[in-house]
Order: structure tokens, then sequence, then C-alpha cells
């Protein structure tokens, strides 16, 4: 029978911790081991842990005696797991039922997947809402060869990381996660397993993201965010151009990419009335690509700029109309 390892990083989060260790227990089909890592919280998390341990012996603990960072946590949690197949987990996020079994029963019958990843849940305020996929995901479960999956994602990372399940082994061959990418280290681990293996899709809800206002995706700028996929594209671009064929058309292709979703932000602050945010993003969205300056989105963005925002936001709903009319047909 396959075998999972489940590394449960956890910081602050000791309020969560059960229900996320809990999820993953129930879990049917692999054998499972849980690994929780406290980096330290200065709450209840050693407590709750120890008492989780005790109640099933499915479930190792360690607690760091000062706090290392989320970065250097997964990589410990990477290097404690022995299964031959692995999730990181963050205490805050839980399971589906079925989640595990489903990841690996697939990955069992496709052995050029290197990681599976499926729908979630998003949890906020007590409500549940599904979180949207890429709409070339919507076609079922499937496998993704890697160079298809990285264009997919249009520079964006398309990856809802508590639906994801890894084969160890590759983990561990393709290394662990980059310190310097404290925001975008999930998306430049997608797209090394990518450059490796093929990866799977599974059509289905994986797992609960939490939203909550601790979360770490909170308080990056749009300047930040792209900034850190700019660097994940250039750490994943040198560490795999051996594996990649043409690598350099990839990387003019990426950077294009990011150009574009750089104008598309800049076109949303605009239209928020943020009109300094929208001239930055518009220049970095230049100095990665000049040549969008020609393109479709950066005259629509110089149109409204010409208008000016008092007489765009007066004309916005009519074109808004027009554009869902085109979509439509």
């Amino acid at each position: 029978m396959s075998s999972v390892d489940v590394v449960v990083p956890c910081y602050l989060y000791g309020c969560f911790l059960r229900e996320c260790v809990e999820s993953i227990l129930a879990q049917s089909g692999p054998t499972l081991r849980v690994l929780i890592i406290d980096d330290a919280s200065p709450d209840d998390t050693a407590e709750v842990a120890g008492a989780l341990v005790r109640a099933d012996s499915r479930v190792s603990f360690r607690r760091h005696a000062s706090n290392r960072g989320h970065i250097a946590t997964y990589n410990e949690g990477i290097a404690w797991a022995s299964a031959e197949y692995m999730a990181l987990l963050s205490a805050d996020d839980f399971l589906a039922p079925g989640a595990l079994q489903r990841a690996v029963e697939f990955m069992d019958c496709h052995s050029s997947v290197g990681f599976t990843f499926g729908g979630a849940i998003a949890l906020e305020d007590g409500k549940m809402r599904p979180l949207a996929v890429a709409s070339e995901l919507r076609r079922g479960t499937r496998v993704l060869p890697g160079l298809e999956f990285i264009k997919l994602g249009r520079a964006r990372n398309i990856v809802l990381a508590p639906s994801v399940v890894v084969r160890t082994s590759l983990q561990k061959k393709i290394g662990g996660y980059l310190s310097e990418l404290t925001h975008s280290g999930d998306m430049e681990m997608w797209l090394r397993f990518a450059a490796h293996g093929d990866v799977g899709f599974i059509d289905e809800i994986q797992a609960v993201y939490r939203r909550h206002p601790t979360n770490m995706s909170h308080g990056y700028s749009p300047e930040e965010d792209l900034l850190q996929r700019k660097a994940a594209f250039d750490h994943f671009l040198s560490a795999c151009s051996a594996v990649i064929p043409n690598i350099h058309y990839l990387c003019i292709w990426l950077t294009r990419q990011l150009a574009l979703d750089a104008i598309g932000c800049a076109s949303r602050a605009f239209n928020e009335g943020n009109i300094e945010l929208s001239a930055r993003l518009s220049d970095l969205a230049l100095d990665l690509d000049p040549r969008v300056g020609r393109s479709r989105r950066w005259w629509s963005l110089a149109c409204k700029r010409r208008l000016g925002l008092r007489r765009w936001e007066l004309i916005r709903p009519a074109v808004d109309r027009l554009r869902g009319l085109s979509a439509s047909l």
C-alpha cells in the first residue's frame, strides 16, 4: 500500500491545528504519518500538538527553540519525510475527505507525474466558496505535460497549495524551497517540478484554504507580487536550463506574460483611483518587456488615461456592458 507523509508547519496557528490534523488522520487509502513542526509559536501550539501525539501514534511532533521562518521549516519537513508521497499542509488549512486517496491512486497509475493538485474551497468568516481554477483545467482529471502546465499559468500561480501531493523522491531530487522567495516560493517549486515531469490535475475539491487576517499571503503590494514572480522565474529558468529545450524562448514568453499582467494591475489601480500606483506598474511593465507598449492592453490603459479618471468613471459601465456582450458572442 502507498504511503504519505503530511508535513504540518505551524506558527501561531494552535487554534487551527487540531482541525487540520484530524482532516489528515480521517483520510482513507494510503498509510499515513503526520509530521508537525512548531516554529516556536508563543501560543498553545505545543500543547495541542502534544495531545494529538498522545491520541494517535501516526502523529509526530518537533518544536523549534527559536523561530526559523516558514522556508526553513518547509525544508526541514522535506528532509524529515520518507514516505512514497508527501504533502505540505499549513496548519490553518485542512483536507477534503478522500483527497489523499484520489491523489495517490492517480500518481500510482501515472509514474511520470511528479505532483498533483486540484480544486479547493475558501473558508472565510464561516462561509465557504469554491476557488476558481484556470478555465483550461475544466476538462476533468488528467495528466498535463510539464511544458503545458507552465504555459497554462501565463506567469501566474494556478496551483492551490493545500491541494498538492508530491512524489517524495522527486522532491528530494530537485531540492527544497528558496529562502529569498518568501512570497513566490510555491510557484517556483511547481515550475521546477514541471521541468522534471508531468503534472496531475485532480478535478475534485481536494482541500479547504482558510482566509483570515494573519494569512502569510496578506501584505504584499502588486509591485512586490510582480517582482517576486519575476524572481521566481529567474531562479526556475536558471536551475532548469539543462532540462528544458528552447529555454530562451520560454524566458521571453514568461517575461512578456508577466509584463502584460503588470499592465492589467496598472489598469485596475487606475480604476480604483490610485493614479500613482498605476504609473509605477506601467513603468514596471515596460522595464520587464518594452514591446508591451504596443499591446492592446497598453492601448486600452492609455485611452483611459487620456480620458482622465472622472470621464472614465462615467463611461465605464457602458464599456463593461459591451465587453460582456462581446464575451457572450
